[in-house]
């Protein structure tokens, strides 16, 4: 899988019973019924696909190894439940996103045919009327023409390839199965095909990984002019292969002082090649006449190729979510469809659900802060001046972060400072 789609939304601290999570049998229910009373305001659509060709060591979201035998027929079953579902999900025909994104796992390990049906599937259910930004996650050694043309005819005209590290000695600590120079052959395919806004996903703080090898992974990834970066930090997620790795001693993470010299490269050499930092772990190429950020403070996110998907995470935004694990986000109510492909393909109606919740005000308002200061952008004042009230321990929070520098303030805005961006995990989980 790639790391774009990979937000780290909080952790959902309830959950929907087994026995509610059992009733979506094919008729509204109220979960349902939410979906249509808002659709109108739903205007991200993520789908998640759940194969992989291989475990990726670093990764802790629900994939599945492809086991070898009955593949083809497992991805058509897979196929025929998501259209299920989103026939269901999508019946009233209001839902109409402004951006679809397509992740997982590896989308690109589906066939042709079955991405025929599945396009032909959300043009049908309308989805597809007022989509600006279509992305979808590719694994660079299963792209190939036949299939980025099928791609772009049905709509999509975003993708996001992992290309992770070009150095095959870091690509093999993080068991991730592609060789380098697939990675040039998937964007030169994509580009024939007529993809004009690519991200490549890059990691650092590789165990083993140098400056030197981080500033040649650089080049090579610019060299391709890809319109949008992500570059990630390594993070060792728990219950993950890398992680008992390292706790078996098998390498040695790198150290906080390199992995800050790291990020500091990329956020310069990025910087010089003319992207935008907009987000922590994100940059992207201005469009042609456009002004870059810092003469242009408001500058809507269609004025350069940021990831408009991502940005509806960010500013907490409302998004459904289809497949097995897919997380939603509707006004206010979050759940996610229950991670296991055999429920998910078993099943008529809905899916069933787990880790439902309904944010109180102020758990919305701690993630709204912690969401939206991840933007260089970050919050603008008048919304705190509402929603946080005067005795609010977050205010004094912040004034201390204002105080040592690593939140700056505006006339209008509060943000992250430089050096703040390197904190910023602590910075954001205190005022959340």
């Amino acid at each position: 899988m790639t790391s774009e789609a990979c937000i780290r939304l909080p952790l959902l601290s309830a959950t929907w019973s087994r026995s509610n999570a059992t009733q979506f049998n094919g008729h509204v229910t109220p979960l349902q019924a939410l979906v249509d009373l808002h659709a109108d305001v739903i205007h991200g659509f993520y789908v998640h696909t759940p194969f992989c060709v291989h475990k990726c060591h670093y990764c802790d979201f629900y994939s599945l190894a492809e086991s070898g035998k009955s593949d083809s027929t497992r991805h058509e079953a897979f196929a025929r439940r998501l259209i299920r579902e989103i026939t269901l999900r999508c019946a009233s025909r209001k839902i109409k996103p402004h951006t679809i994104f397509i992740g997982g796992g590896t989308p690109t390990l589906l066939s042709a045919k079955i991405w025929n049906d599945l396009l032909a599937t959300f043009r049908v259910r309308g989805l597809l009327e007022r989509v600006g930004e279509f992305t979808v996650e590719a694994n660079p050694e299963t792209v190939h023409p036949e299939l980025c043309d099928v791609l772009v005819r049905g709509g999509i005209n975003r993708v996001s390839l992992g290309a992770q590290s070009f150095q095959p000695k870091l690509l093999r600590t993080l068991e991730r199965w592609h060789e380098p120079a697939s990675v040039r052959r998937a964007v030169r395919a994509f580009r024939a095909a007529g993809v004009a806004n690519i991200n490549l996903d890059l990691i650092f703080a590789i165990p083993g990984q140098t400056l030197e090898s981080l500033h040649a992974d650089l080049e090579a990834a610019l060299a391709m002019s890809p319109e949008h970066l992500s570059c990630y930090s390594l993070t060792y997620e728990p219950d993950t292969a890398m992680t008992q790795r390292l706790r078996m001693g098998e390498f040695q993470p790198a150290s906080e002082s390199l992995e800050k010299e790291m990020y500091r490269l990329v956020m310069e050499r990025l910087a010089a090649a003319g992207y935008e930092h907009y987000e922590i772990s994100n940059w992207a190429r201005w469009k042609d006449g456009q002004l870059p950020w810092e003469h242009e403070m408001d500058c809507p996110a269609r004025s350069s190729y940021r990831c408009r998907h991502n940005l509806l995470y960010w500013r907490n935004g409302n998004w459904l979510g289809v497949g097995p694990s897919a997380a939603s986000h509707v006004a206010g109510h979050r759940w996610k469809n229950l991670p296991h492909l055999g429920r998910y393909l078993t099943g008529e109606g809905a899916p069933p659900i787990t880790d439902y919740e309904h944010l109180p005000p102020p758990r919305q308002q701690g993630e709204q802060l912690m969401m939206g200061l991840r933007l260089r952008e970050g919050i603008l004042w008048p919304w705190l001046d509402v929603c946080l009230a005067p005795n609010d321990p977050r205010r004094r929070s912040i004034e201390q972060f204002v105080r040592v520098g690593l939140l700056e303030r505006s006339s209008d805005r509060l943000r992250l400072s430089e050096r703040g961006r390197f904190v910023a995990d602590g910075i954001l989980a205190e005022l959340l």
